[in-house]
């Protein structure tokens, strides 16, 4: 592709990184990443790609902005309190970089759509930014059976867990987790409390993975969890494997339809 003046000056130091380069460039310029959720972790992982110029961004988000969301969706401001966070995502991501063109979806994901949003634009990675297990359930479930890679990641209080997908070389979140625990056994943020920068910390890292997927760059989280203890200022990285009896990606599927758990909005952790 032939690049303007300006684009050659905001991806200059992208264009200058070995592994990246021109080629490079063009491939996140081309690139299509889908996040769910535009909240602590879709928000500063929405706007890193964004500025590292990845072409196509969709946002998916029901939810309108609220003012104990800017203690940490830092996509959002003041002055968006009542928006809906699709549309505050949308504009945020236009005022960083106008190259990038931002699919928006006001819609809760369940079982009927999420393959449809998924499949809408084709989307190369898919970022969990949720805060619950059933929507996190459902992304990886999504992901194996239509064949996406996918970053996981969940925070609470102060810490954070993240680990990537990709289809047929490595575990997926069911095989470390298995199955949702039961309705309210897990603490939300909101009623655990959660540190403003966890999402930047973790969502970045989301962010780093999606853009090394499509560079085809570096070691992925396929096959790892990274755990992030803030007050320690500790990251400790854990082999994962693939378990053979998975219920979605082992050697004998069972799962072969999504699956709408029921909602409880919390997160992290089972292990």
């Amino acid at each position: 592709m032939k690049y303007s003046n300006e684009q050659l000056e905001r991806y200059s130091r992208h264009i200058i990184l070995k592994n990246v380069g021109v080629k490079g460039q063009e491939k996140l310029l081309g690139a299509k990443v889908l996040i769910v959720g535009t909240g602590g972790l879709g928000a500063p992982a929405a706007m890193y790609l964004a500025a590292a110029g990845i072409g196509t961004i969709g946002l998916v988000d029901f939810d309108r902005v609220e003012l104990s969301n800017l203690q940490r969706q830092i996509i959002h401001s003041t002055k968006d309190i009542g928006k809906p966070k699709a549309i505050s995502g949308q504009e945020t991501i236009h005022a960083i970089n106008p190259d990038v063109t931002v699919i928006t979806y006001q819609e809760w994901i369940n079982s009927q759509n999420i393959t449809d949003i998924i499949e809408d634009r084709n989307y190369d990675f898919i970022i969990d930014g949720t805060d619950n297990f059933p929507a996190k359930f459902l992304i990886n479930d999504a992901c194996v059976l239509t064949g996406k890679p996918f970053s996981h990641a969940g925070i609470i209080r102060f810490e954070g867990q993240t680990m990537t997908y990709v289809p047929g070389k490595g575990p997926c979140y069911r095989c470390v987790f298995k199955d949702p625990p039961p309705p309210e056994a897990v603490p939300s943020c909101k009623q655990a409390g959660v540190l403003g920068v966890m999402g930047g910390i973790i969502g970045t890292v989301q962010a780093t993975e999606a853009l090394k997927y499509v560079l085809g760059i570096g070691q992925l989280l396929n096959g790892y969890l990274l755990t992030f203890d803030a007050l320690e200022m500790n990251f400790r990285k854990v082999k994962l494997s693939q378990n053979r009896n998975c219920r979605i990606c082992g050697d004998n599927p069972t799962i072969r339809e999504l699956i709408d758990y029921e909602q409880q909005v919390c997160e992290l952790k089972q292990h």
